[in-house]
């Protein structure tokens, strides 16, 4: 490679094959993330033909990670992962105990150390928020209560791996690696010292993040350049995510994430997730060029039942204790199907972990290229562990003992309590979701002195609205028996206010068929899910710009 180029040659070589195996990929109706994935290899030192600079190539990647989870908070807020910390918290933790417990004993079992056990465990305890981000944005999910009930988990993962990070050079000479000097300090004041600058970041964000970031953005919006827009938004970024990085020891994902989440104050916010998606959609495909980058696929050939123990581990211990986590928090099934279908991956600090282990000398190169399998082979098989996801379900619905085995029919928040009179819940009107567009609307019917239930599958929300005396039951109202518990059958009017549109045909033809005469008000977040609303017959179709215009209409013609 001629010297001054390398940059140059670097992108135009990644993007040419993720291109073309990308599109190779999407026609044998893979993910094209497999193509990406396949076209780092290609250019990776693992294999011959053309070798790209890697390290400009990760610092790329890191770009898009910065990029996709600042995107990823866009749609996010604060009050969002605070309402799901009952599940999200103990999920993470223990989901990431499962699994390092596992590895660290499958390495015990291959003889390694103690010390690398622990650390090999830790690098297939937790998955790559971007593939999830994606995975769950292909199957309409990002912005339904499963999706934020995953997302929260990760970024509760992602935490404790910060910590992890920090805590690994003083604690790798009692590992059994190279020892760090660690200037002397205590263990006990390492870990305190990054509690309170990961605490001090939060707070600036929260203090100074909320008044900055939406001011700056109307200020950029007020001056009519779009290019000065969009730079402000990659430059808020990618800056927050690097001084976290450096001032605080946040990692450039979290830092990102929570830019991204601050700046969802703002009622430009939407545009800024629109403005930055071009580039975020390039630099991430670089990301995923990357990791094949780093992958040696001699490991498949020399230790092949290796690899296939640590995709099983990836795949099904630390996913089956999360179903089972889920469940016992009286989520629906749908939603223990979808978080560990979320959890079955490896991703980023992952990487960045098996990095630091064998810098460290606690990992070897065999350690770090089953990590580095595990992560191609899960990233490469997710998509087709969520499309299995409805399969399953209704594999599991035919199968009525095992239903009420998982399900736990006695769960108190699942129906009214014994107290609301029958009067109460007659010629109601049934509130599907309680987030943004339900609460506007149960705020107004509160205020209106109509009587409603909602049927909301986030439990937090539901012990909030009883403790207010609202009426409320907990489950997926694609379930019949949650809709039965709301008492559809004797209700006016069915209200559907949620963000994902899949399930609403269904929804709507089991209200029916318990009620025929129910009138049914469906909210749409697109043209595309308009078109099918009205297609599916559904009922009262409301489409957010729509609506916005024809009250704009109606103020000019009364002016």
């Amino acid at each position: 490679m001629q010297p001054g180029i390398s940059l140059i040659a670097t992108i135009a070589a990644s993007f040419a094959l993720a291109l073309l195996l990308g599109l190779l990929a999407n026609r044998l109706r893979l993910p094209t993330l497999v193509g990406y994935l396949l076209a780092g290899i290609l250019v990776g030192p693992a294999t011959p033909g053309l070798v790209v600079d890697i390290a400009l190539s990760q610092q790329m990647a890191d770009i898009g990670i910065i990029l996709l989870m600042f995107g990823i908070g866009l749609h996010f807020s604060l009050r969002d992962l605070l309402q799901l910390r009952q599940l999200a918290v103990p999920g993470a933790l223990g989901g990431i105990l499962v699994a390092t417990l596992t590895g660290t004993v499958l390495a015990l079992l291959w003889h390694w150390p103690l010390g690398t056990g622990l650390v090999f465990g830790l690098c297939l305890s937790v998955a790559s928020t971007v593939v999830l981000m994606r995975s769950l944005d292909q199957q309409g999910l990002l912005k339904s209560v499963n999706g934020h009930i995953a997302m929260s988990w990760l970024i509760v993962e992602d935490m404790v791996m910060v910590v992890v990070l920090v805590l690994l050079p003083p604690l790798s000479g009692w590992l059994g690696g190279h020892a760090t000097d660690g200037n002397g300090t205590p263990l006990w004041q390492t870990l305190l010292l990054t509690v309170l600058k990961i605490a001090a970041f939060l707070g600036l964000m929260q203090i100074v993040g909320r008044r900055v970031f939406p001011w700056l953005l109307a200020y950029v919006a007020g001056n009519g350049s779009r290019e000065l827009f969009t730079l402000t938004v990659i430059a808020v970024a990618v800056g927050i995510a690097f001084g976290s990085s450096q001032l605080f020891g946040v990692s450039l994902a979290l830092g990102a994430f929570l830019a991204g989440m601050v700046m969802h104050e703002s009622p430009l916010s939407h545009r800024a997730a629109n403005e930055s998606l071009p580039l975020r959609d390039a630099f991430s495909v670089l990301f995923f060029v990357s990791v094949g980058m780093l992958f040696d696929p001699s490991i498949l050939v020399n230790e092949p039942l290796h690899v296939l123990i640590v995709v099983a581990i990836i795949m099904l211990c630390k996913p089956v204790a999360a179903f089972l986590l889920v469940l016992a928090y009286r989520y629906p099934l749908n939603t223990a199907l979808t978080v560990a279908a979320g959890l079955s991956q490896i991703g980023e600090f992952s990487f960045i972990l098996a990095a630091l282990g064998k810098e460290l000398n606690l990992l070897t190169p065999e350690a770090v290229n089953l990590v580095l399998a595990g992560a191609l082979i899960t990233v490469s098989l997710n998509t087709f562990v969520f499309r299995a996801v409805e399969p399953v379900q209704r594999w599991i619905r035919t199968r009525t003992p095992l239903v009420r085995l998982l399900e736990r029919p006695d769960d108190p928040l699942a129906e009214l309590p014994m107290t609301v009179a029958s009067a109460e819940v007659t010629g109601h009107i049934v509130l599907v979701g309680y987030g943004r567009v339900g609460g506007r609307i149960g705020r107004g019917l509160l205020a209106r002195g109509v009587a409603f239930v909602v049927a909301e599958q986030n439990r937090e929300i539901v012990e909030s609205l009883r403790t207010q005396g609202i009426k409320a039951v907990a489950g997926d109202a694609a379930e019949p028996a949650v809709l039965i518990q709301a008492h559809v059958a004797r209700a006016s009017t069915l209200v559907i206010t949620l963000p994902e549109t899949l399930q609403v045909p269904h929804m709507v033809q089991v209200a029916r068929m318990l009620n025929p005469d129910v009138r049914v008000l469906v909210r749409a977040n697109s043209e595309e899910a308009l078109q099918l609303l009205n297609s599916s017959n559904t009922g009262t179709v409301f489409l957010g710009e729509q609506e916005v215009a024809n009250s704009m209409l109606a103020v000019l013609n009364d002016s």
